[in-house]
């Protein structure tokens, strides 16, 4: 899913089409079927400067579930990852898996992926003139921002709920309290441990300024309450001002359940 990050401009999807949803005509490629792209030494070297920094800026700042999800990736970090080997250290650790996706999917096909335990996940970097903002997913997002927390098991059956949760949704209305509990969550998600307030959300984790912004005082930070949550509009162009905090994966868990029960969707 899209990380969106601050912009003075921001683009429209009429500008990038990368931004316009793509819905599926055929499958996907998964797992050891994914092919491994011809990078050039400039992809390698944007991806290796975007984990260099973030790497620096995690520590006492990223929740331990996603520091220890990454560490037991072991992802490269001097060039991009094969989308199969990933894939494979996902399924032994939670049984999920990625799919090649060729861009940002439609809402229907990607929450029926991960319904299947399994991650759309791109295969292209963003150009360096994006390091600090992409209006579109890229591997850098979906892999080094999303894959550390699906090694984590709760975090992961969270995940595959939220997918089951939305092919059941008929709901214009509650399919968009679905999404924003999705964007506070697994974008945006903070968790307070014995430590403080640590993130856990991919869109925060991705981004340098996001991580810089999150954890401040000009952030309004509230107990997570799915009925809150539902209930909180967002602004994808613009750091965010509002933050839902979760004691637990657990609590997560048990939370969205009942909501979802309440909701009829699952």
């Amino acid at each position: 899913m899209l990380s969106p990050t601050p912009s003075a401009a921001p683009p429209t999807s009429s500008t990038d089409p990368r931004c316009v949803p793509i819905k599926l005509t055929a499958a996907i490629p998964i797992a050891d079927d994914c092919p491994y792209p011809a990078y050039t030494a400039e992809d390698h070297a944007v991806w290796r400067e975007l984990c260099t920094r973030q790497q620096k800026l995690l520590p006492g700042r990223a929740a331990d579930e996603f520091l220890s999800g990454l560490l037991a990736l072991g992802l490269d970090q001097t060039h991009i990852p094969a989308l199969a080997d990933v894939s494979r250290r996902l399924e032994a650790t939670t049984s999920w898996r990625l799919a090649r996706t060729p861009g940002l999917l439609a809402a229907p096909d990607f929450f029926a992926h991960l319904a299947r335990r399994i991650f759309p996940c791109t295969d292209y970097i963003r150009a360096r003139a994006e390091l600090d903002y992409t209006p579109a997913p890229d591997c850098f997002h979906d892999i080094f921002g999303h894959t550390p927390m699906i090694m984590h098991p709760r975090f992961a059956d969270f995940y595959q709920k939220i997918g089951q949760a939305a092919l059941n949704c008929r709901d214009p209305a509650v399919e968009e309290q679905l999404t924003r509990l999705y964007w506070f969550t697994v974008e945006f998600g903070l968790i307070k441990n014995r430590a403080g307030l640590r993130i856990y959300g991919n869109g925060i984790i991705s981004s340098f300024g996001e991580t810089q912004h999150s954890l401040t005082p000009a952030v309004r930070q509230r107990p997570f309450v799915p009925e809150e949550v539902a209930a909180q509009p967002y602004d994808i162009w613009h750091f965010q001002e509002t933050l839902f905090v979760i004691d637990s994966f657990d609590h997560l868990e048990r939370e969205f359940v009942h909501w979802a029960r309440a909701h009829h969707l699952l």
